[in-house]
């Protein structure tokens, strides 16, 4: 069987591996043209080009796939089958028609929930306590194709976007290549068609989503923490305009350990206790920070934070207002 293989991101990497591990005729990959990185602006290839590259494996890289000559280059391959794993373009139908097999996209999400660009983070961000990988064959619209088949995994509240992100990537890496060990060159594979009617969207993160609000719940800024963690991450700011994400943290949705009825007035309030440990009031109960990360330096235990900037308690975290880019305050 000849297979094209589409991905881009780190999610894509286990599920190419596992195809060359197993020996499948990987006639190509297509990816993302390289992009500057880093603060030299430097080209950098993909994580799947790199792999690509390291097994010399012949790679495309079209600025646009709609295109007839980005067509043309994968008709000439004649592919069986087409996979694709964040690939980060939409398909148009011409590149659909191509495979007899079909085109085989590994969704994160237990589909039709969650469909788009963000399923995992999107996930813990709302408190989901499980979600899975979907194999499912590729249509023009946005994760609405017809579903293959669906394995569901439970979320922790330990769980973080990035520990989901690892784990539905290697599922879906030995789905996919359970499925292509037995798939026929002809036709492709059986699917059920998804009930749109309880479909649910996904959207792209934006910085803004990851300011926190302190006004929230403490298991809503939990979950916002654990779900934009590597990017964008969850940020504050303390004082008078030191931003600093939250890293880690745990929820006490009861907890009331600031006496003072004043502070517990006001969201955003530290908590700073004897042992060194850090509270923080919401608008229901409080949160206990662990770790974080000022602007301009690494990741810290919350220790090392209270004693390099003199945390007291009375002392506030505030968000920071998505489009002025000021401080405000909550009444």
């Amino acid at each position: 069987m000849r297979i094209l293989f589409m991905g881009t991101s780190e999610f894509a990497v286990p599920a190419l591996n596992e195809l060359i591990v197993q020996k499948f005729n990987i006639v190509g990959v297509v990816t993302q043209p390289d992009r500057p990185k880093g603060r030299g602006r430097k080209l950098s290839p993909s994580p799947v080009k790199a792999l690509a590259t390291e097994h010399n494996l012949q790679i495309i890289q079209p600025k646009k796939i709609r295109i007839k000559e980005s067509v043309e280059v994968l008709l000439e391959l004649k592919p069986d089958v087409i996979v694709v794993a964040a690939f980060g373009q939409l398909l148009p139908q011409t590149v659909l028609d191509i495979p007899p097999c079909g085109v085989i996209n590994i969704h994160p999400s237990i589909l039709p929930k969650y469909r788009g660009a963000a399923p995992i983070q999107w996930a813990v961000i709302n408190g989901e306590k499980e979600t899975g990988v979907s194999l499912m064959l590729l249509d023009q619209g946005e994760d609405t194709g017809d579903v293959i088949s669906i394995e569901k995994v439970g979320i922790s509240d330990e769980d973080t976007a990035q520990t989901i992100h690892d784990k539905l990537a290697d599922l879906g890496a030995k789905r996919l290549a359970d499925l292509l060990s037995n798939l026929s060159t002809e036709r492709p594979p059986s699917a059920i068609p998804q009930n749109h009617d309880d479909a649910t969207h996904a959207p792209r993160l934006t910085k803004e989503i990851g300011h926190i609000n302190w006004h929230h719940h403490a298991t809503a800024i939990h979950n916002l923490i654990r779900g934009t963690v590597g990017w964008p991450g969850a940020a504050t700011i303390y004082g008078d305009g030191l931003q600093v994400k939250i890293i880690k943290t745990i929820p006490h949705p009861k907890n009331n350990t600031i006496v003072d009825t004043n502070l517990q007035k006001q969201p955003g309030t530290i908590k700073v206790t004897p042992e060194r440990k850090l509270y923080v009031v919401t608008g229901e109960g409080e949160l206990q920070i662990l770790q974080v990360q000022p602007a301009t330096k690494g990741v810290m235990e919350v220790g090392d934070f209270i004693n390099g900037y003199h945390l007291m308690t009375g002392d506030r975290f505030y968000r920071l207002e998505n489009t002025q880019k000021k401080l405000i305050d909550y009444e």
